[in-house]
């Protein structure tokens, strides 16, 4: 398994569809599933620590999780097939449960859980990083500084 770290979300253009860009820990290779506007936004507002009145989806399954006294250990993103992603929650416990890609990386990001993804998903479906594409994801770095997480809603 390889170690991802999230970069962020952008809308992608012309298309308007969300994604999450996830790059190799020890790598140079990129991750990019697309996913709806609202696990965009959660995702956003996880990576900005943005504070809500009352809890979201994601936050109200990671209480959950610690009110039963187990504790997301790792989301593991195992299968991609025809642009599909799958993943798994890997729990302290030995539970594991099946859930998409954007909801894992969601409550990874709130529970402070490693995301790691097979070898194979990566050789079918991550892009291997150019000094051209290091310029884009520099740009895109740029725009996270700037987008608020009600632009993907």
């Amino acid at each position: 398994m390889c170690g991802l770290e999230v970069v962020g979300v952008r809308v992608e253009m012309p298309t308007n569809q969300p994604l999450v860009l996830l790059r190799e820990a020890e790598g140079g290779r990129y991750l990019p599933i697309w996913i709806g506007a609202v696990e965009a936004s959660a995702i956003a507002y996880a990576q900005q620590a943005t504070e809500t009145n009352r809890p979201l989806t994601h936050e109200l399954m990671q209480s959950i999780v610690l009110a039963l006294g187990d504790e997301l250990r790792e989301v593991r993103i195992f299968d991609v097939n025809d642009g599909v992603f799958y993943a798994s929650l890997v729990f302290s416990s030995g539970a594991e449960v099946e859930a998409r890609p954007s909801d894992s990386i969601a409550l990874a990001l709130r529970s402070g859980a490693r995301i790691v993804c097979t070898e194979d998903v990566l050789d079918d479906a991550g892009i291997v990083s150019t000094s051209e594409e290091d310029q884009e994801v520099e740009k895109f770095r740029e725009f996270l500084d700037e987008v608020e997480p009600e632009d993907f809603g």
